[in-house]
C-alpha cells in the first residue's frame, strides 16, 4: 500500500507531502491545477523516464520519495534479495532525483540502485491506468497475464517445465553438432592417436635425451676425462686412505680429539668411492649404450616434431595422448549418448505439454466465469449492447514459450450483430476505459497487486454511467487501495478520503497545493464546485450532500 509521497521541486509543487490510506483516495480539482503532477511524480519514484522539463524552475534537482508498506511474502521481496538490498521492516522507501540535465539516480530504501530494478520493484507495488494507457488492454501481450492472473495458474512451475526441456534441447544439439565435427576428424585422430602410442614418449625425456645428446657429441673427450678421473682416483697410495690409517694408529693415544677428522676421512673415502662408481657406469653407458648419436637425433626429432603437430610441450605428449584416446572414445560413445538424449529430451518435452495442457484447459474454463462476470458489469457502465469474450487459441509449436501454448485475447463486439474484435482496435477510449474497469474490479480480487492508480478513466462520461464507475471503483477499493485522479462528482462522493489540488501563491511564483478535505461539509463545497463550476448555488451544494448521503 502507498503509504506517502514526498515531492520537492517537481514542476509547480516546492514541497509536498501527502500520506495516503486504504480504501478509496479521491483527488479532485480544476484543470491545470496539478493532479497530472502528482501522478508523474509517483511515477518518477516508481522508475519511469525522468525528464528534465519535470525539475522545477529556478532549481537543481527534484526529488521524489515514495513509502510503501509491504507484506512479508510480497513478491518486491525476491527482487531486492537478488539485489543484496535488505528490507528490515514492512516499510519500503523508493526514491529519485532527476537532475536539471535529465540525469537521475534511484534509490531504494537509501542504498543506490539502478533505474530498472527501482522500475521492477515499482511494478510489483503499483498498476496505474489511465484513459490513454498504452499498457493492459491496448496491449495483447498483457492479455494472457491477467487472464492467468485471475485463474491463479503457478506460472513459475510451467516456466521450470519450459526451461528444463529448452537445456536438453540445447544440450542435445551440442551434442549432434560435437558429434558430427568429431566424425569429421576420426581418422585424424585415429592415426594420430596411433603415432603417439607407437612413439610413446615420457615426461623428462627431452631434456634426458637432449644431455645424452650433449655427451655423445663429445664423447672422446668425454671419455678422455673420465678415464683420467678414473684413474686419478683408482691410484693405489690413495692420500685420503693414508692419513686415515695414520690417524687411527694413534686414535687410542690422542684420545676423543681426532674421532671428528676420522670420520670427516671415512666419509670423504665413501664420497671418493661413490664418485669412482659414477664415472665408471658413465663410461660404460657411453662405450657400451643401446643409443649412439644418430639414435638420438631421431628420437628428439620425433618427440619435438609429435609436440608441435599438436602445439603443447615435449612433456604435455603422454596427456595428449590420453586426451585423443578420450575423444575417440566419445565418438564411438556418441551415438549411444545422443539416444539416452534424446529421450530426455522427449520426457521434457511431454513434461513441458502436459504442464501446458493443464494450464490451457484452466485457462479455458477460467475464461468462460470471466466473460459472464465481465458480461455482468457491462450493462451498469451503459455498456449493455457489448459483448465481451475471452479468447484462448493454441498456438503453433514455434510459437510456445514459458507462458505455455496459448493465446489469450480479449474480444468485444461493441454493437449488436457485429462480430466480436480485438479490444485495443474495436472500442473507443471511452469504452476501453470502462471494459478495464470492469475487468479489474472482477481480476484485481485475485490478484497480488494492492495499489491501484486511475487517472481520469470517467473522463467523457457522466450521469447514471459515472454513478456505476464510483461504485466498481468503490468496491475494488474494499479490498485495495485505489486512487483515483477525477472530474466525475459520483465518483468524488464514494471516496473514503478526499484530497483537492490547487494553484496558489502569486506572479512571481506559481505552486501547487494539496488540500485534505475532513468534514463533510468540506466535501460537499468541493462537489458542488464539480457540478456548477466557479459559481456554486444553493441547489448544488444539496445535489452534492445528496450524492454524499447516497454513496
Amino acid at each position: 500500500m502507498l503509504l506517502s509521497l514526498n515531492i520537492k521541486n517537481v514542476v509547480l509543487i516546492d514541497q509536498l507531502l501527502i500520506e495516503f490510506k486504504s480504501g478509496l483516495c479521491v483527488l479532485t480539482g480544476e484543470t491545470g491545477a496539478g493532479k497530472s503532477v502528482l501522478l508523474d511524480s509517483l511515477g518518477l519514484a516508481l522508475g519511469v523516464r525522468a525528464e528534465s522539463s519535470l525539475v522545477r524552475d529556478g532549481a537543481d534537482s527534484a526529488h521524489v520519495t515514495a513509502a510503501f508498506q509491504i507484506s512479508e511474502n510480497h513478491q518486491a521481496h525476491a527482487l531486492l534479495q537478488d539485489a543484496d538490498i535488505i528490507a528490515e521492516d514492512d516499510v519500503l522507501l523508493l526514491r529519485r532525483v532527476v537532475s536539471k540535465s535529465g540525469k537521475s539516480r534511484a534509490y531504494i530504501n537509501d542504498q543506490p540502485v539502478s533505474v530498472s530494478l527501482l522500475k521492477a520493484v515499482g511494478d510489483t507495488l503499483v498498476e496505474i491506468h489511465g484513459q490513454f494507457e498504452t499498457q493492459g488492454l491496448l496491449n495483447p501481450a498483457t492479455h494472457r497475464a491477467m487472464l492467468d492472473e485471475y485463474a491463479k495458474i503457478d506460472g513459475s512451475s510451467l516456466s521450470a517445465l519450459w526451461d528444463a526441456w529448452k537445456d536438453q534441447q540445447q544440450a542435445l544439439v551440442e551434442m549432434e553438432r560435437l558429434s558430427s565435427r568429431a566424425r569429421e576428424e576420426e581418422e585424424y585422430l585415429r592415426f594420430s592417436l596411433e603415432d603417439l602410442e607407437q612413439l610413446d614418449p615420457k615426461v623428462g625425456e627431452e631434456d634426458e635425451l637432449s644431455a645424452l645428446r650433449e655427451r655423445m657429441k663429445h664423447k672422446e673427450a668425454v671419455l678422455d676425462g673420465l678415464n683420467a678421473a678414473a684413474a686419478h682416483l683408482g691410484q693405489d697410495h690413495d692420500p685420503v686412505q693414508q692419513a686415515w690409517g695414520a690417524l687411527d694408529r694413534i686414535a687410542e693415544r690422542a684420545g676423543e680429539a681426532l674421532s671428528p677428522a676420522l670420520e670427516a676421512l671415512s666419509r670423504a673415502s665413501s664420497e671418493i668411492a661413490e664418485a669412482a662408481s659414477i664415472i665408471a657406469n658413465v663410461s660404460s653407458d657411453m662405450q657400451d649404450g643401446e643409443y649412439n648419436l644418430e639414435e638420438i637425433d631421431e628420437r628428439l626429432y620425433a618427440i619435438r616434431m609429435q609436440a608441435r603437430k599438436h602445439q603443447c610441450g615435449a612433456d604435455d605428449l603422454p596427456a595428449m595422448r590420453d586426451e585423443l584416446a578420450q575423444r575417440l572414445m566419445k565418438i564411438t560413445n556418441a551415438d549411444s549418448d545422443i539416444i539416452t538424449l534424446r529421450k530426455a529430451c522427449e520426457a521434457a518435452r511431454e513434461s513441458y505439454v502436459k504442464g501446458a495442457l493443464a494450464a490451457r484447459e484452466k485457462r479455458e474454463a477460467v475464461a468462460s466465469k470471466l466473460n459472464d462476470l465481465v458480461q455482468k458489469e457491462l450493462a451498469p457502465l451503459k455498456l449493455e449492447k457489448a459483448k465481451f469474450f475471452t479468447q484462448v487459441s493454441v498456438l503453433d509449436e514455434v510459437e510456445w514459450s514459458a507462458h505455455g501454448m496459448d493465446q489469450v485475447r480479449f474480444l468485444v463486439a461493441t454493437n449488436p450483430g457485429s462480430a466480436p474484435g480485438p479490444i485495443h482496435k474495436i472500442a473507443s477510449g471511452g469504452e476501453m476505459s470502462r471494459f478495464m474497469l470492469a475487468l479489474k474490479v472482477i481480476i484485481a480480487q485475485e490478484g497480488s497487486t494492492h495499489s491501484f492508480i486511475f487517472d481520469e478513466v470517467d473522463t467523457g462520461i457522466g450521469g447514471a454511467t459515472a454513478d456505476a464507475v464510483g461504485e466498481r471503483l468503490s468496491r475494488l477499493a474494499d479490498s485495495k487501495q485505489v486512487l483515483v485522479v477525477t472530474h466525475a462528482p459520483q465518483v468524488a462522493a464514494r471516496a473514503d478520503y478526499h484530497w483537492v489540488v490547487q494553484k496558489g501563491g502569486n506572479d512571481e511564483r506559481v505552486t501547487t497545493n494539496i488540500i485534505p478535505l475532513h468534514t463533510r461539509e468540506e466535501r460537499a463545497e468541493e462537489i458542488a464546485r464539480m457540478l456548477a463550476g466557479a459559481d456554486i448555488t444553493p441547489e448544488a451544494r444539496a445535489a452534492a450532500k445528496k450524492l454524499i448521503d447516497a454513496a
